[in-house]
């Protein structure tokens, strides 16, 4: 699975955010990821979502913007899977929180879920194309 980026497509993050949200479709779950990006209590954060599929793509998007960020020369990025589950990985911390209608309240979810859902989502995308 690859995704590449490219600048000259005039893709920008409102673009990407919209194709990805009409491609996916998920139930509206909303759902908080919470995370920790250094061993420093101050590098906590959290993001909410209205969906799991809108999570999953936030976490990607978080990745990408990485890359970017790291490769400011490059126009175009490439990354797979393995390379985002690193992302994952180095982070100190990386949760979600979905909410369940039937106990109206909130079920964690571990790195390994938000993984296999990332995998999940980025899968959909790619068979889209």
């Amino acid at each position: 699975l690859s995704l590449s980026l490219s600048p000259h497509n005039s893709i920008n993050e409102t673009n990407i955010e919209l194709k990805r949200t009409v491609v996916m479709a998920n139930s509206n779950k909303h759902t908080i990821v919470l995370m920790q990006t250094s061993q420093t209590r101050a590098s906590r954060t959290f993001m909410d979502y209205e969906s799991i599929s809108q999570a999953m793509d936030g976490i990607c998007g978080l990745y990408e913007r990485k890359l970017k960020e790291l490769n400011p020369t490059i126009r175009n990025i490439t990354y797979d899977i393995a390379d985002l589950y690193n992302f994952i990985d180095g982070l100190v911390d990386l949760s979600a929180l979905v909410y369940d209608h039937s106990i109206q309240g909130y079920l964690p979810y571990d790195r390994q879920w938000i993984k296999q859902r990332t995998f999940n989502h980025l899968k959909r995308l790619a068979s889209s194309r």
